[in-house]
């Protein structure tokens, strides 16, 4: 009996499906709230995945 195939995972390798942090820029406001900012992973753009593989396609007048 066949196997089915599982597609591979596309987690990004730099942020490992983590794309978006946040950061706290060490103070707080005058109303008490905690300073941040959110960084993104320059990477994935944010998205956590990386692009699905190409397939390799023929060209024309090549070896079969």
């Amino acid at each position: 009996m066949a196997q089915s195939a599982h597609t591979p995972h596309r987690i990004c390798p730099d942020c490992d499906g983590f794309p978006s942090v946040a950061v706290t820029l060490g103070g707080r406001d005058r109303a008490g709230h905690l300073r941040t900012i959110t960084a993104h992973c320059p990477t994935c753009h944010g998205t956590g995945t990386r692009p699905a593989a190409r397939v390799a396609q023929p060209t024309a007048g090549g070896r079969a």
